[in-house]
């Protein structure tokens, strides 16, 4: 639990001094998008996330080469890596390169067959090789080929399902903030130090885009997304749990094609309330 709040902060720390240097350079034309509101602000701001992962990790490694230093905690630093830069890099494709390829699994198929893969397609096809390749790395798995497979579309089905809740300001990293908390005091495994530094960066972003100065995008939605489907993994290590997880998570995705969840926060008291709590006057609806 300390490492793991550790991991939180130094995501936080480092997250938030990437985005002070890199906030100037991601405000270009290729990336400045209108939000729900019709508000112009910068995308793929989640490219903090990766870049956070790979900055720590690294100085992590040196520290255990330079002083023989064993955590012992690092077990899903590696795959957090992988699994955040590969995410990110397919929803980077998405956020320059798809506007306006919005519309669910439906529209990505229709478009297939029709002889055209759209770069959500990609996203989703790339994607599942990310969590695919994710999967085999981790030996938190229970082996074979049908563990590793549901492992590896966990791992996908968490990273689409933050996507699908990134429509408003800071929504889809309050979401992740919740459910790693909640993973972090059920989990009785150190492991989970790797998704943190990557919700920790994400964390940090939180500010801007509830200012609606910035948003994670495809790139940083998908990896929060991947990282938190790892941190369940590791926090429910039998397989019975993991089925559940799969199910749950199937389900949640597959009723993004029948429910628009927006209209479902702004219908319950609750959620309304945790939805906008932070965002400023203009930001509300």
């Amino acid at each position: 639990m300390t490492a793991t709040a550790l991991g939180l902060l130094a995501g936080l720390v480092v997250g938030g001094l990437l985005w002070v240097v890199l906030e100037p350079s991601l405000d270009v034309p290729a990336l400045r998008r209108t939000n729900h509101r019709g508000v112009e602000l910068t995308t793929a701001a989640g490219v903090v996330v990766p870049l956070t992962l790979v900055v720590l990790a690294a100085l992590l490694r040196f520290l255990q080469m330079a002083a023989s230093w064993q955590p012992g905690w690092d077990q899903l630093v590696g795959p957090s890596v992988t699994a955040a830069l590969g995410f990110a890099l397919f929803g980077l494709v998405d956020d320059v390169a798809g506007v306006g390829e919005s519309g669910g699994f439906r529209h990505h198929l229709r478009t297939l067959a029709d002889g055209r893969i759209t770069t959500g397609m990609l996203k989703l096809l790339g994607g599942a090789a990310v969590a695919l390749l994710t999967s085999a790395a981790l030996s938190l798995s229970d082996g074979g080929v049908v563990g590793m497979l549901r492992d590896a579309a966990v791992v996908a089905l968490a990273a689409n399902a933050v996507n699908l809740l990134d429509r408003r300001p800071g929504r889809s990293t309050k979401v992740a903030l919740l459910v790693f908390a909640g993973l972090a005091l059920w989990s009785r495994s150190p492991s989970l130090t790797g998704p943190a530094l990557g919700v920790g960066a994400a964390a940090a972003l939180l500010p801007a885009e509830l200012r609606e100065r910035a948003m994670l995008g495809d790139t940083g939605s998908n990896a929060v997304g991947a990282l938190l489907g790892l941190a369940a993994l590791a926090s429910f290590p039998s397989p019975g749990g993991r089925w559940v997880l799969l199910a749950a998570l199937l389900a949640f995705n597959l009723g993004s094609e029948f429910v628009s969840y927006s209209r479902v926060i702004d219908a319950v008291a609750p959620l309304r309330f945790l939805d906008r709590l932070g965002r400023t006057d203009e930001a509300t609806d």
